[in-house]
């Protein structure tokens, strides 16, 4: 491998010549041997990066124009550009695991933003410090890089996925309209319900999932940018807060706002932690939903089996034959991983010291560990499990008709107790509903008959 030689304010580095980092990034890669190669700053923050070095280039361009100049702009842009596409993403080598705030990582884009664009310039026109990190500091970039990141994710990423789901529950819900089933409580048999209605449950709590998601991003399209280094705005010039937030909204075409106190943008990750707990009642609903429908398509034979879920794959090894609900195993997998993620996160969260929090890194990395994982899931869920169900008929019918729980609606002819009783009766002798009643005297064959119809319970 080639290397040419690079220098910062400790001396000079040894770089791999093919790559656009300088001294700085080096010296964390080797400092940070850390899940080298597979815990990397996630690509997310990469592009929120490239978002908020343009973004503050065009404002220092129209605030500080003598030293912030046309030719330096037009290079930084087509720069950050490159790595808003993901065509610079090898030249960000870091891991989650190096400093707390994140400062190798800003340094990573300052000095591959500097070395791309002096090649696009043809000169030594940029440096990393002063031209890409101008009227910046870690502190202030960081932490609205993690803004950034985390409001595309939940905006172009979970909420289209929560969208398809619920689509695909709402034409669930027309097929299914007057099927009557036997509904569950405590795992127990419990009073009717139209399949329909199960299905609503499902889709009313992602939409629900959904209105907490939209209201838990506007908080994080609140950007710490221009509050510096401890949140006064050291060394940047007056306006750059509200402008730099105007040219993300501009480039991102999401409405970003400057934060009103930058000594909390700075250093409480509250916003993130709120926005997270939206994700994990996401994961929670998807829990419950994917768990309901393996058990009613358990058996096929021995189980609930009342409804019917794609074929997949082969389910095992030595059972021939054996298909298995995979697609629900893989939800509830994801949702066990956010919600440890969320215990991450609100730990990492409450560690803010002073003016700064340095657990940012690994907040943000869990953070869009879930809005990957919830986000695919969902869509694997959706389009090879949910959009396949149908509901096993005969199998409903079966159930409902032998569920002792439909004693109910006896009760407003014989009364709680003699109900009870004749439930009892008739699973002590494993006889019908019908047969307990009229032997325990309580109503005649042809007045159980006019009253009980359990399609009407639902």
């Amino acid at each position: 491998m080639e290397y040419r030689i690079e220098h910062d304010s400790m001396g000079e580095v040894r770089v791999p010549a093919d790559k656009y980092w300088a001294a700085q990034t080096e010296r964390s890669r080797n400092n940070f041997k850390i899940g080298a190669g597979i815990e990397t700053m996630p690509s997310e923050i990469i592009n929120a990066f490239g978002i908020l070095k343009k973004a503050a280039a065009v404002t220092n361009n129209r605030l500080k124009p003598e030293k912030m100049t046309n030719e330096k702009l037009a290079v930084i842009s087509q720069a950050c550009d490159e790595i808003i596409r993901g065509e610079l993403n090898e030249h960000f080598p870091l891991v989650v695991w190096q400093t707390g705030s994140g400062t190798q990582s800003n340094m990573n884009a300052n000095e591959v933003i500097a070395n791309r664009g002096n090649e696009l310039a043809g000169n030594q026109l940029l440096h990393p410090n002063d031209d890409i990190n101008m009227s910046q500091s870690s502190n202030d970039t960081f932490p609205t890089a993690m803004s950034i990141a985390a409001v595309i994710g939940i905006e172009d990423r979970v909420i289209p996925s929560v969208n398809a789901l619920i689509k695909t529950f709402k034409r669930l819900e027309k097929e299914n309209e007057g099927i009557v089933k036997s509904g569950r409580t405590h795992l127990q048999d419990a009073t009717p319900i139209k399949f329909s209605q199960e299905i609503s449950g499902w889709r009313a709590s992602l939409e629900k999932d959904k209105a907490l998601l939209e209201a838990a991003v506007s908080p994080l399209k609140e950007l710490a940018l221009g509050g510096t280094a401890v949140g006064t705005g050291l060394n940047a010039p007056q306006g750059f807060d509200k402008m730099v937030a105007d040219a993300v909204s501009e480039i991102t075409g999401k409405c970003f706002i400057t934060a009103e106190n930058k000594f909390h943008a700075l250093t409480s990750k509250d916003e993130i932690v709120f926005a997270h707990g939206a994700i994990k009642a996401l994961a929670a609903d998807l829990m419950k939903i994917a768990n309901d429908v393996r058990w009613l398509a358990s058996g096929p034979r021995l189980g609930l089996g009342e409804i019917k879920i794609p074929e997949n794959e082969p389910g095992s090894s030595i059972m021939p034959g054996k298909v298995n609900p995979t697609q629900c195993e893989a939800v509830t997998m994801v949702a066990v991983q956010v919600m440890g993620n969320d215990a991450a996160i609100g730990f990492a969260a409450s560690q803010g010291n002073f003016e700064l929090n340095v657990f940012m890194p690994v907040i943000i990395y869990n953070f869009m560990q879930s809005v990957r994982l919830i986000s695919e899931a969902m869509i694997s869920f959706n389009n090879n499990c949910v959009s396949g169900i149908t509901a096993n008929k005969e199998k409903m019918n079966s159930n409902l008709h032998n569920s002792l729980m439909l004693v109910t609606a006896l009760n407003p002819y014989i009364g709680y107790e003699n109900a009870a009783k004749t439930a009892k009766y008739a699973y002590q002798n494993n006889i019908s509903l019908r047969e307990a009643c009229t032997a325990l005297g309580f109503l005649t064959e042809e007045r159980f008959d006019e009253v009980f119809h359990p399609e009407e319970m639902a």
